[in-house]
Formats: C-alpha cells, structure tokens, sequence
C-alpha cells in the first residue's frame, strides 16, 4: 500500500502589491495560524532571504506556492508549460487612467486619434508592464470605436528610470509621447508629482470589457503537483482567502491601512486609486463571466506575442477546491477571526 506523500515543510504565497485576500490574510497572520499546528511553515516569497527563487513570482516553478497577482506572467507562465492551475479569479478595480500633458488639448479616447502613446521596454522574462500599457490603450481606444492602428506607437526603454511609470512620465514631460497608461495607487501619486492631467478614466467606461488587464480580472494560481498530493492543503488555503475577505467586508479602514502597506502608497494614493467598496470585492470565484473576460486577455496577449502557446482558460481553471474551500467554512464554523494580531 502506498504511503501518502509526506506534508511539505513549507508552504510559500506571493501576492502583487495590489488588494488581495491573501495580502490580508498574511497582514493578520491568519496563514500562519493555520497551519502552524502541521508543523508546517508559510512564507512569503517577497519577505523571504536574498536566496530564495524571487523569480518564481512569474515562472511559478515552485511547486508549494501559492499565487495571487497579474494574469500576465500567470497566462505565460502556463503558456510555457508550467503545470499550475487556476483555483480564483478576483475583479478589483485599480484606477486605470490615461495622462496627459497639461495643456495637450487631448480631453477623450477619441482625441488620442493619431497620437504618439508610450510602450514601455523592460529587460524582464515577461514584460508585464509593456503588457499593461497595451492593453490600457486598447480599452480606451475601444471605447471610442479606434485601435492601436489608429495611434503611433512609441517605444520608451525603462531602465535606468526608478519607479513604476517613471520612463513613461519622464518621456511625457520631454514631449517624446503625448500620452502614458498608468495604474494604481503609486500612479496616482506619481501622476500627482509630474503634474500630467487625466484625459481618460476608464473605470468611469461602462463595459467593464474595456478595463481588462494584468489584474482584472486577477487569477490565483497553485501548483499541479501541491494540488495532486496534498489538495487539503489547498482547500484549507482557499479557506483563509474567503475568510480574510469576509472580514474585510467589514473592515473598510484596516484594509486602507493593509493596502497602504501592500502598495507602498500613502493614504492620498490609496484613496484615489481604490474606491469606495474596495474593501467588499476581494473574494474569489471561478464565474462564467470572469472566466470569459480572462480568455479575452488570453486572446490579446497572445495576439500581441506574449503567450508563446495558447492557454484554455476553462480547462487550466480547476473549481473543486474553492468548492470544497466554500464548504469547508460553511461545515465547521470558526470562530471570527481575530480583529487584530
């Protein structure tokens, strides 16, 4: 008879600085406490030692991680034939905006009609950002019935420039480009310092369609290999998430404070990133719609040459352990989770 596989010695998570159930959950602890009684550790990949495959954050090569971020390294990481599985999908709006130079005259989607628009150039695996703006441009110039063909598309190399959007504001400001996609709570502070003016908001558009990028819909991802042998380990995951985002249901204010933490932005950066009712969309779920909105950022990214093969959204998704996380909870009720560390 085969012996059970041994319960692993770690358990690792990483998250995006963005709002995300497993960044409240690891803020309170709860992580640890679950799992503590196992005798099985949880780490963050981002707080671990210099040594640790920081890389795994986008390759998700290590089989006893957790992943809750953008869906473009998690789409590519699949594309290369990494074995993971798509266990959730959140939908948080971030802020998403087209800036302007002051006094550009660019006031709508349809004024960026023959404008130069900035593409960012990073010397990573996966250029996510180069990702994101392309898609951000490609929202908001739906929304006007153009496209990218419609805009001249400007290449800004980004190293040497410290910051997220610092290439692209800095180009903005030389007048290189007359437009830069940015987004966040960090945007919103660094828009705010370059003094660039919103031409489009895109959360104001009312197809949500159009807002589809790295992290809307945001998945997360496990392993193959930890769901095969230890899927309770999984499901036991799954139900900490849900529950850390039932408590920040009721939270508003600790999770503007676990965001300010997360994103590294200051309170003004916080609030005008993430608006009002942040704090109630943190759970997860596997919906036909969310689904269908992450096969469309499959689609484009695979158009723009970011997926070197094609992923099945449907079939890399895996419902039953966000299922059995669900009745986890509602079969053996815990008592509420502590309110503070």
């Amino acid at each position: 008879m085969t012996s059970a596989p041994a319960l692993p010695a770690t358990l690792w998570f990483t998250r995006c600085p963005v709002p995300t159930a497993t960044g409240i959950a690891a803020d309170r602890q709860w992580l640890t406490d679950e799992f503590a009684p196992d005798g099985i550790t949880v780490r963050s990949l981002q707080d671990a030692e210099p040594d640790a495959d920081r890389e795994a954050h986008f390759t998700h090569a290590l089989p006893g991680l957790f992943r809750e971020g953008g869906n473009v390294p998690a789409l590519w990481a699949r594309s290369r034939g990494e074995r993971t599985r798509l266990i959730g999908l959140t939908w948080i709006e971030e802020r998403q905006v087209v800036l302007v130079a002051p006094g550009s005259g660019i006031r709508s989607a349809d004024d960026l009609r023959g404008r130069r628009i900035a593409l960012p150039v990073h010397r990573i695996a996966i250029d996510f950002w180069r990702a994101m703006a392309l898609r951000g441009f490609e929202g908001a110039l739906a929304s006007a019935g153009l496209g990218l063909a419609d805009t001249v598309l400007v290449d800004v190399p980004a190293d040497g420039h410290p910051g997220q959007w610092a290439a692209e504001l800095a180009a903005l400001r030389r007048g290189v480009v007359d437009a830069v996609y940015v987004k966040g709570a960090l945007a919103v502070e660094a828009a705010r310092r370059s003094g660039a003016e919103v031409a489009v908001e895109l959360d104001d558009l009312p197809d949500r369609r159009f807002r589809i990028n790295n992290g809307t819909p945001r998945p997360i991802t496990v392993h193959q290999d930890l769901l095969d042998e230890h899927p309770a380990l999984v499901d036991r995951f799954l139900a900490v998430l849900l529950r850390a985002a039932d408590w920040a249901a009721k939270s508003p204010a600790e999770v503007d404070r676990i965001l300010g933490a997360e994103t590294g932005a200051g309170a003004e950066g916080v609030a005008g990133a993430y608006r009002p009712g942040t704090h109630l969309t943190l759970h997860p779920d596997l919906s036909p719609e969310r689904l269908a909105l992450l096969a469309e950022q499959e689609s484009a990214l695979r158009a723009h040459g970011f997926l070197p093969e094609p992923v099945q959204v449907t079939a890399w998704a895996d419902p039953e352990p966000l299922r059995r996380a669900a009745a986890l909870n509602d079969a053996h009720p815990k008592s509420p989770l502590p309110t503070a560390p």
